[in-house]
């Protein structure tokens, strides 16, 4: 999906956001893929963890995130809709990502879903 807000606004990632009050990853997962697609998922398995560290122009640490990334279920019939963070989303091939504005954790994932990592 193509991103509304920082940090990575105008970059093609994965739907996400921040974990509620007293809200599991999983559900975390589950909700953030619901509020940005529309599709209700189920299922969720962690798949990788990126710590994200982004530095000003000093070299001082500006933020600091940790990017679970998980793999969900979901009705192959769902028709996804953006909303919340997404400006737009789609389904693409790994071939269409690497042409994509799109963080190098999310490629790098992307490189690890396509060769069929578990």
């Amino acid at each position: 999906m193509l991103r509304r807000n920082p940090p990575s606004a105008d970059m093609y990632a994965f739907p996400g956001g921040r974990a509620e009050a007293g809200e599991t990853p999983d559900d975390t997962a589950l909700r953030e893929f619901e509020e940005e697609t529309g599709i209700k998922a189920r299922n969720p398995r962690i798949f990788a963890t990126y710590d994200l560290k982004q530095h000003d122009a000093e070299g001082r640490l500006s933020s600091h995130f940790f990017l679970s990334v998980f793999r969900v279920d979901a009705d192959v019939e769902a028709i996804a809709v953006a909303a919340d963070d997404a400006a737009d989303l789609g389904w693409f091939t790994i071939e269409e990502i690497r042409r994509l504005p799109t963080p190098p954790s999310v490629l790098e994932c992307a490189e690890r879903l396509a060769r069929g990592e578990e």
